[in-house]
């Protein structure tokens, strides 16, 4: 496994429920964040594969366990690594943590379709982009 990508966020008023902790639903924007922070980080470009490849990346499946609360004004990092990448699906463990306590973990299964929502494998070009 390789070294986690980092994104660094901190939580706004906007982020929280009535009870001043992150309402539970923002978590999943929280991890959206950091992998698309990733992708941008390995070099890809989703608008030039959605345009020359006709392809998109789609959510379909997300397992998520909720630890800890985080609060107004912490600052959270979300870590992210590719676990596995099998034809046209790859997998996403990724962590929330305040400091060294971990608040939140995901195993996302992220899924390659056509512009029509068919699966499809990945091209070569971006399999190598995301396995370096």
């Amino acid at each position: 496994m390789s070294a986690p990508f980092i994104h660094r966020l901190r939580v706004y008023y906007e982020d929280t429920d009535m009870a001043g902790i992150v309402y539970y639903a923002n978590y999943l924007r929280f991890i959206e964040r950091g992998r698309s922070d990733w992708v941008r980080e390995i070099g890809m470009d989703q608008n030039a594969m959605r345009e020359e490849h006709g392809i998109v990346f789609a959510v379909r499946r997300v397992e998520a366990d909720y630890l800890a609360p985080a609060k107004l004004d912490d600052v959270l990092v979300v870590e992210t690594v590719l676990s596995e990448i099998k034809g046209a699906r790859f997998i996403m463990d990724q962590r929330v943590l305040r400091g060294d306590t971990v608040l939140f973990t995901a195993k996302v299964v992220i899924v390659v379709m056509t512009l029509q929502g068919r699966p499809t494998k990945l091209p070569a070009t971006i399999r190598a982009l995301l396995e370096k």
